[in-house]
């Protein structure tokens, strides 16, 4: 008897770190070597989701956005270090995955950046807003919602994922560099 295969999908985390004024505040308090993380569904990273800037040039005006390497924010900071992670879903997962981002996507105007959230993340405090986050607490909500068990710790920092033993580590460097 022919056995049937379901088909794997896998999603992507993608830490970085660019350097900028924020990033680098973010690495002095952390001491950690990234400063922010994204979620992408596919391997060539052309469309990335998180919580950032929605202008390249203004570090506190931000809400939920979509990254791609080669354009906007990475191209402008091509200098960005990266660490890329995969972790395989099932098909329910990843299509539950599409719906949340898609939702957002169409809302956007209803999220904010989660700027309180993430400074008080240094202290290990707290500071839950509705439709507000920052790009690590974004990435775990996700994962929740789509029902992937990560067990992240309550206040999330991107090193969180770094650290991770669920999560496979694909590609580390320059991200100008990935996929070339």
């Amino acid at each position: 008897m022919r056995q049937i295969r379901k088909k794997q999908y896998k999603i992507y985390i993608v830490l970085t770190f660019s350097k900028t004024l924020l990033s680098r505040v973010i690495k002095g308090y952390t001491k950690a070597e990234f400063a922010h993380v994204s979620l992408s569904l596919d391997d060539r990273l052309d469309m990335m989701y998180s919580f950032g800037r929605l202008n390249s040039y203004i570090p506190f005006w931000g809400g939920f956005v979509k990254e791609d390497i080669n354009y906007g924010f990475f191209k402008r900071f091509n200098d960005t270090k990266s660490a890329i992670f995969s972790i395989n879903v099932s098909e329910k997962q990843y299509k539950h995955i599409k719906k949340i981002i898609r939702k957002m996507n169409e809302n956007k105007k209803n999220y904010k950046f989660n700027v309180l959230g993430l400074f008080m993340a240094r202290f290990n405090i707290e500071r839950k807003k509705n439709n507000a986050f920052y790009c690590s607490e974004f990435v775990k909500y996700v994962m929740n919602k789509a029902y992937i068990q990560l067990d992240l710790p309550k206040i999330t920092k991107p090193m969180d994922f770094f650290y991770h033993q669920k999560l496979n580590l694909e590609y580390e460097g320059l991200l100008r560099d990935y996929n070339k």
